[in-house]
C-alpha cells in the first residue's frame, strides 16, 4: 500500500499510466502487437521497436523543450526549425543522381546542426536580451521558419541519393538498432550529465521559479536563458537530420509539422509543469514514447492522420485539467470526504 502511495505522488505516475493503458489497449485489441523478428539482414522489425524508432525525433525535441519550459518559456518555432536544418542538409548535399555530394557529409551535418543552433540563439536574443514574451519570439519563427526553408530548397523536394544520408534515419550497416535510436540515447545521455553533473539543472530550477530572486542570487539569467534556447535549437537541428533522413529528402512543407505540439505535449505528460521550475527529465522520455504509442495505436485501430489531432487534442485537455491546482483541491476534498465516510461507518459499526 505504501509503494503505491509513493507511485501516485511520484512524477512519473501519470505518464505510466498512460502508457501501461495504451500497451493494454493494444494487448487487446491490435494483433501482433508486441511481435518483435529479425530480418535477414539482422535488424529488428516489429511495432514497439517501430514506436522507439518513430519517438526517438520526438524524444529529442522534448528534451530541448523541458528545460525551455522549465524556465517559464516555450519554443513553439522547432517544428519549423526541423524544416529548415533537413533543409540545409539535403541542399549541400544536392540531388545529384548519381549520389555524389556536392559538399563533404560531415560539413552538411554540421550545417544542419548550427542551423539549428542560430535559430536558437535568435529566439534566445529575443526572449532574454529583448524581454519579448516566449510564445510571441518564438511564433515568429513558427511563422517564416518554412518559408526560409523554402528559401533554401527554391520551393523544391530535394531528393538526396548519397546513400550514406540514409544511415541516419535508417539502420548502418551491421548495427542491429536504428541510428536514430543511438542518437536519441545519446542526446539522452547528454541530458542527464548536464542535469546531474553540473549547477545547470538548479539554475534552471531557479530562473523558472523566480527570476528576479535568481538574479539577486548571483545567477545570471540572460545566460541560463540564452542556453536553453540555444538547446532546444541543437535539439531541433539534430531531429531535422533524422527527419530529412527517414524520406532522404527535404520537404519544408511537412518535415517536423506539428512536433512542437508534440514535444510540449510530451513534456507536460511528463510532469513538468508550464509555469517554470521542477522539470523531470524520465518523465519527458516516456511522455515522448507514449504520444508516439497513441500515434501509433490509433493508425493501427483505422483512424485517420486527419482526425488523429482532435485525440490528441482530448489528451491535452485532459493533462491540463489533471495538472490544474482546481482540479488537485478537489480531489483533495474528494479523499477527504471519502476518509471520513469511512472513519464514520467504522465508527457507527462499533
Amino acid at each position: 500500500m505504501e509503494i503505491i502511495k509513493k507511485f501516485t505522488k511520484s512524477s512519473m505516475a501519470l505518464p505510466l499510466t498512460a502508457l501501461a493503458l495504451l500497451l493494454l489497449f493494444n494487448a487487446v485489441f491490435v494483433e501482433d502487437f508486441f511481435s518483435i523478428q529479425m530480418m535477414e539482414n539482422g535488424n529488428l522489425y516489429g511495432r514497439p521497436i517501430d514506436i522507439l524508432y518513430r519517438a526517438s525525433s520526438l524524444i529529442i525535441l522534448s528534451l530541448g523543450m523541458t528545460f525551455v519550459i522549465a524556465t517559464g518559456g516555450i519554443d513553439i518555432s522547432v517544428g519549423a526549425v526541423v524544416a529548415i536544418s533537413a533543409a540545409v542538409c539535403c541542399y549541400m548535399l544536392g540531388g545529384d543522381i548519381s549520389g555524389v555530394p556536392q559538399h563533404p557529409f560531415i560539413i552538411a551535418i554540421l550545417a544542419a546542426l548550427c542551423a539549428g543552433i542560430i535559430s536558437g540563439i535568435w529566439n534566445g536574443t529575443l526572449v532574454a536580451k529583448f524581454k519579448i514574451q516566449a510564445m510571441v519570439a518564438t511564433l515568429i519563427l513558427m511563422t517564416a521558419g518554412r518559408g526560409i526553408a523554402q528559401l533554401i530548397t527554391d520551393g523544391q523536394i530535394i531528393t538526396v541519393y548519397y546513400k550514406p544520408f540514409s544511415y541516419i534515419g535508417g539502420n548502418i550497416p551491421g548495427v542491429m538498432l536504428p541510428t536514430a535510436m543511438l542518437i536519441a540515447l545519446a542526446m539522452v545521455i547528454l541530458v542527464i550529465v548536464l542535469d546531474r553533473k553540473t549547477s545547470l539543472g538548479l539554475m534552471i530550477q531557479s530562473v523558472g521559479i523566480n527570476q528576479t530572486a535568481s538574479r539577486y542570487a548571483g545567477i545570471k539569467v540572460t545566460a541560463v536563458l540564452f542556453a536553453v534556447y540555444i538547446f532546444s535549437g541543437f535539439c531541433a537541428g539534430t531531429a531535422g537530420l533524422i527527419e530529412g533522413s527517414l524520406i532522404r529528402a527535404a520537404d519544408a512543407n511537412n518535415a517536423g509539422l506539428n512536433m512542437e505540439m508534440d514535444a510540449i505535449l510530451a513534456v507536460t505528460l511528463g510532469g513538468t509543469l508550464m509555469v517554470g521550475g521542477r522539470y523531470y527529465i524520465g518523465g519527458t522520455i516516456i511522455g515522448a514514447i507514449t504520444i508516439q504509442t497513441l500515434t501509433t495505436t490509433m493508425y493501427a485501430v483505422g483512424v485517420s492522420s486527419d482526425r488523429l489531432p482532435a485525440i490528441k487534442a482530448i489528451v491535452i485537455l485532459l493533462i491540463i485539467t489533471i495538472q490544474s491546482e482546481k482540479f488537485k483541491e478537489m480531489f483533495r476534498k474528494w479523499k477527504l470526504k471519502r476518509a471520513e465516510a469511512v472513519s464514520n461507518k467504522e465508527a457507527s459499526n462499533a
